[in-house]
């Protein structure tokens, strides 16, 4: 279940211990948490994080498939919360310390930082791999955080970046030692804090605004 801390300017949210993939029980959660940073008064910014072998896996499939009349709500809520992240008052980093897959992979770009363990772990979008296409909001984001030579052949090869890979692509920030992640992901956001305010949030919403209107206008997935 994802948690939520504050240390000094930073808010730490804990997505949880198992793979951590996108249910309404699990959006429920992240939207409160997100609720309660954005409503705080002063300098302030978010660190996501995660406990065990994963970041994110992304979409909850099993759930979708067995509720497949709410899949549209589901996927409209987790575009939106793409765009929630991106459009952001706050600062935000990914403090991504294990497997970062498929829409968890897409919610990391959403952050303004991210920051991977080196030596174990794998960004990857394998959505060419399981037969589901990129929604055009998925797209715009992803071409939105990514150089065109990284967004082509991390979208269309399903590439696992693992720390360094992704470093050196330009999909990550820092790739660190596992014991540094979550303090080098604080540090960096502890840095950005006093940038929060609707200042911030306007900057983004022009630097992005196609990427969001995509989000906002999307159409659901398309399921195997």
């Amino acid at each position: 279940m994802p948690e939520l801390r504050r240390d000094g300017d930073v808010f730490v949210l804990d997505i949880g211990d198992g793979e951590n993939r996108f249910n309404p029980g699990w959006l429920d959660d992240i939207e409160t948490a997100l609720d309660i940073v954005e409503r705080a008064d002063g300098p302030r910014a978010l660190v996501t994080s995660a406990t065990g072998k994963f970041w994110s896996n992304g979409l909850d499939l099993a759930w979708m498939t067995e509720h497949a009349d709410e899949v549209a709500d589901v996927v409209h809520r987790v575009h939106g919360l793409f765009a929630r992240l991106l459009s952001s008052p706050v600062p935000s980093v990914a403090a991504i310390q294990g497997h970062c897959f498929a829409a968890g992979a897409m919610l990391s770009l959403a952050h303004d930082q991210r920051v991977a363990r080196a030596d174990r772990g794998f960004w990857c979008l394998p959505e060419v791999d399981i037969n589901i296409p990129f929604t055009p909001g998925m797209s715009a984001l992803i071409q939105a955080r990514l150089t065109p030579a990284a967004a082509h052949q991390a979208m269309t090869t399903a590439h696992r970046y693992g720390g360094h890979d992704a470093l050196a692509a330009g999909i990550v920030d820092a790739a660190v030692g596992e014991d540094e992640v979550l303090a080098t992901a604080t540090g960096r956001a502890e840095a950005l804090a006093p940038k929060a305010g609707p200042t911030l949030a306007a900057i983004r919403t022009g630097m992005y605004g196609p990427a969001l209107e995509a989000l906002r206008r999307d159409i659901p997935i398309v399921l195997p």
